[in-house]
């Protein structure tokens, strides 16, 4: 018996490789925004520690002035980085959306296909039923002529 061919068997291969690609740089795009929420933090431990060590150079007694001023500007240079990386993890985060929205797109027209082969396999297969439903009711007749000749 043979079998079906679909006729779009290229394109859908061709369709399926997309939907790969696109899910792969949709997993990339989240590993970098990964980082960026890794290193965020990073500079928030970084602001905490720095806070706990500013409240105890400022604690009665003597202090130490340039230490105070040095811990300042090391915050607000702390302060600046982070914001940066915010401003690049929101990019980041457009970008997954970017790139989930196009493998939606992707899987959608995969999908699509596969159901387009899907249906013309189930055709093909009813269309070869019939023919051998056919094929065996003519052996059957035949077969009942021959011993009605009998």
């Amino acid at each position: 018996m043979a079998r079906s061919v679909f006729r779009l068997a290229t394109l859908l291969k061709l369709r399926d490789n997309e939907r790969d690609e696109r899910r792969l740089r949709l997993a990339e795009a989240h590993a970098a925004e990964m980082v960026l929420r890794e290193r965020i933090q990073q500079y928030e431990q970084q602001l905490s520690a720095l806070g706990r060590d500013y409240h105890n150079a400022a604690s009665p007694g003597k202090v130490d002035v340039d230490r105070l001023l040095d811990s300042q500007r090391y915050e607000a240079i702390l302060r600046g980085e982070k914001a940066s990386v915010e401003g690049q993890c929101e990019l980041i985060r457009a970008e997954v959306e970017k790139r989930r929205e196009a493998l939606v797109v992707a899987d959608r027209d995969v999908r699509s296909l596969e159901k387009l082969r899907d249906a013309q396999r189930l055709r093909y297969d009813q269309r070869q039923q019939l023919t051998e439903i056919k094929q065996l009711d003519e052996v059957a007749s035949r077969l009942a002529f021959v011993e009605d000749g009998l």
